[in-house]
């Protein structure tokens, strides 16, 4: 006596949903594909919402719960969009004791946000990560994923200034 497996419907006909399912399936719909599944969907779409995780879930067998714990556990995964423009700053040792602190607050300042926060146009995301493992350039900020080292504020504040702010 097998059971049935009930394929889980995608929150819309958007094809970035196809591949999220041969993602699953390419794991053989199984739990233990959840943090990659989820890996998927945040690739595919930028964050994870509802919809999203009850997809996965649905899909792995595996009660919501877990998927959103998952989710809101790993630092990688966003359940909020992402801003057009992300400012990553990051808070690892060598980058704080030479002033990552005193980046993050000068963001604040300028954009009105805090980390994990996005500006109320969706131009500017503010994130901050534990470490980019380039302590040599300490500090150092990824600018939509380019990596800018031996920052400093006028410096960080005139490239995020470039997008249009």
């Amino acid at each position: 006596m097998g059971t049935s497996f009930k394929k889980p419907v995608a929150p819309s006909t958007d094809k970035r949903w196809k591949i999220v399912e041969a993602s699953m399936r390419r794991l053989g719909n199984q739990s233990h594909a959840l943090i990659e599944a989820l890996h998927t969907v945040q690739e595919a779409f930028g964050y994870l919402d509802a919809d999203s995780l009850r997809f996965v879930a649905t899909g792995l067998r595996v009660p919501l719960s877990q998927a959103y714990g998952v989710a809101t556990f790993y630092h990688y995964f966003t359940m909020k969009p992402p801003g057009k423009h992300t400012c990553v700053v990051c808070t690892g040792t060598a980058c704080y004791i030479k002033g990552a602190g005193k980046l993050l607050t000068e963001m604040e300042s300028k954009y009105g946000i805090k980390p994990g926060e996005t500006t109320p146009d969706g131009n500017v995301s503010l994130l901050t990560a534990r470490c980019l493992g380039a302590c040599g350039l300490a500090p150092a900020v990824v600018f939509d994923g380019q990596v800018a080292g031996k920052m400093n504020s006028a410096e960080m504040v005139a490239r995020a200034g470039r997008w249009g702010q």
